[in-house]
């Protein structure tokens, strides 16, 4: 556990110094934009002392988003659970200023706190991206993660495995795997790309397992075979060891807004809600759609005019692309794209499809088409030819954020899973179109499309939208 506790603590500690710098400059800044940064008797008033509140904030501040477990580590490094509890600490403590200063009339200045407040959130959570990237980095090496051993049934096992190494980022490196009641027959482990330590179902046995593979953490996947009264008493001896204990459920691709714990009876009961996108919700998904889509329209006119330019003189040829695509709930709209391929190029689809014997997948994309013009190759790198469906977003027809919208043709191979995606609008981005564009396969596309399906939320649309800019400057996955 030594190696553990080193990575955590050098972990927390860059945590604490980068907060520190933070809390400072931000308090400091509001100080000397509010009262001078030559004379700190200036911050002094016959009510106040600013100088001394200034150094009482920043001291709370870091406290406090140590008290809030913003630095725990099974917080940090994936997921938003980290940021949310800086937001949450940081408000609380101004709120608690606020409510302090109201009830004993003390009149702080608000230029001050209106300063310190926006500023420090900020500053607190571009550090925590930033020393968050660095983590990542280490993880992807090997390095700064929890060693795993898997205890389950062979299936439920094998997709946990898997799940954990395609995220290396979240820290968790499967080392083995014990399945208790498996069959003997070890021909049958195929599919567990770990080493699997045995099908003992004693309890004593299992215990003896962990502590020879030495793992920071056990996690006990679906359809364990062992009794409650075993698994209660793993975990008195896991804690007595400072082991973690990960409990994984059945339940895939459902994120943490939708599952509720509720003890009952001594059990710790998951409730997971309903996704919808009705009433208050749909409400503010549309007008964060008229807002940013007027806004970019506005400020980019003048690229629209260059590049429908650049597009008509290369070939005398129509602008706009416009093609009939399915939407939310199966209805039929006209996308709009600039033109990136010659004339009449939907006449050549079937062709170039059946030729590389893709027509009979739900994913109508021709590999190194040859119908893409040179000016074409260009947009489609900087995804600039889906610009105009800015105006597809205004109408309502479309989304920023969402499914990719698709021909009738491709809708029509879908299965039952695959008609989930049709449950929203379609978006101009994407999940799939951040982590991977066209580098990702039919079914892992649909997966990312079907998560964002269960699990929409304003805040996830605000990070996708990041990440779409990432990945068009990277031109990550494009055609």
């Amino acid at each position: 556990m030594k190696r553990i506790a080193t990575w955590r603590s050098k972990y927390a500690r860059r945590l604490r110094l980068a907060d520190g710098f933070v809390v400072l400059w931000a308090v400091a800044g509001a100080f000397g934009i509010r009262f001078g940064f030559t004379d700190f008797g200036a911050g002094q008033t016959h009510d106040i002392d600013y100088f001394s509140l200034a150094i009482a904030l920043a001291v709370a501040w870091w406290l406090v988003l140590e008290f809030w477990g913003s630095r725990e580590s099974k917080v940090l490094g994936s997921g938003t659970e980290e940021y949310k509890r800086v937001l949450a600490g940081s408000a609380w403590l101004f709120g608690f200023v606020a409510v302090v200063s109201y009830a004993l009339r003390i009149d702080i200045a608000r230029g001050f706190v209106g300063l310190a407040f926006p500023a420090g959130v900020v500053g607190l959570l571009a550090a925590r991206w930033l020393v968050r990237q660095h983590l990542s980095l280490e993880r992807r090496l090997g390095r700064s993660s929890s060693r795993v051993l898997i205890i389950g049934d062979r299936h439920s096992a094998a997709h946990l495995v898997r799940s954990l190494q395609s995220v290396p980022e979240a820290g968790y490196v499967p080392v083995a795997a014990h399945l208790p009641g498996a069959p003997a027959d070890r021909n049958m482990f195929s599919d567990v790309s770990v080493p699997v330590t045995g099908v003992d179902t004693e309890f004593e046995r299992i215990l003896a397992v962990i502590l020879e593979s030495e793992v920071d953490s056990v996690a006990l996947s679906a359809g364990v075979n062992m009794h409650p009264r075993d698994l209660r008493k793993l975990g008195w001896e896991l804690a007595a060891r400072d082991i973690g204990m990960i409990l994984a459920p059945a339940l895939t691709d459902i994120a943490g807004p939708r599952i509720h714990t509720q003890p009952v009876a001594g059990l710790p009961l998951i409730h997971v809600s309903t996704p919808k996108l009705t009433g208050g919700k749909k409400v503010a998904k549309r007008t964060f759609d008229l807002a940013i889509a007027g806004l970019m329209i506005s400020a980019l006119s003048p690229i629209f005019l260059l590049l429908a330019l650049l597009i008509w003189l290369a070939d005398r040829g129509p602008v706009f692309y416009r093609q009939e695509r399915i939407g939310l709930g199966g209805t039929t709209f006209r996308m709009v794209k600039f033109r990136s391929m010659k004339i009449d190029a939907d006449l050549e689809l079937t062709a170039l499809l059946s030729a590389q014997g893709s027509g009979h997948t739900p994913l109508f994309k021709v590999q190194e088409d040859p119908r893409i013009t040179p000016l074409g190759r260009i947009l489609r790198k900087y995804s600039l030819d889906e610009l105009p469906q800015l105006f597809n977003v205004l109408g309502g027809s479309m989304s920023l954020v969402g499914p990719r919208p698709q021909r009738e043709g491709e809708v029509a191979l879908y299965d039952d899973a695959a008609h989930r995606r049709l449950y929203v609008s379609p978006g101009m981005s994407g999940l799939w179109q951040v982590s991977g564009r066209s580098n990702l396969s039919w079914e892992e596309s649909i997966r990312l499309d079907l998560y964002y399906v269960e699990n929409w939320s304003l805040m996830g649309d605000l990070i996708i939208l990041f990440r779409t800019f990432k990945a068009v400057f990277r031109s990550t996955g494009a055609v």
